[in-house]
């Protein structure tokens, strides 16, 4: 199995003070841009800053990174228990149950 390029992409962008686009980081780690751009869409904490305008024309998104602190509280109630309404408490079906 292929080790994740989410952490290595991060790390890049947080040092990018002025971000950058999916040529730059593609060119960083050696891969391809249509490969960078799919794992772009699919890491949390990065956003698309602005758009810049490259040689051709083309607009081009640059990318940044939310820098998460550590001790971020995690959700605890994640999963609650569903209401009932009180249709479904006097249903005559759950006395058949």
């Amino acid at each position: 199995m292929k080790e994740s390029r989410h952490d290595k992409i991060r790390v890049l962008l947080l040092n990018a003070n002025d971000g950058l686009t999916t040529s730059q980081i593609a060119k960083q780690l050696g891969s391809t841009y249509k490969s960078i751009q799919k794992t772009m869409n699919n890491i949390y904490g990065v956003y698309i800053d602005r758009w810049d305008v490259p040689k051709r024309g083309q607009f081009a998104a640059v990318w940044m990174c939310v820098d998460v602190p550590a001790d971020v509280p995690h959700p605890k109630d994640r999963y609650l228990p569903k209401p009932t309404t009180i249709w479904q408490e006097n249903s005559p079906y759950k006395k058949l149950q």
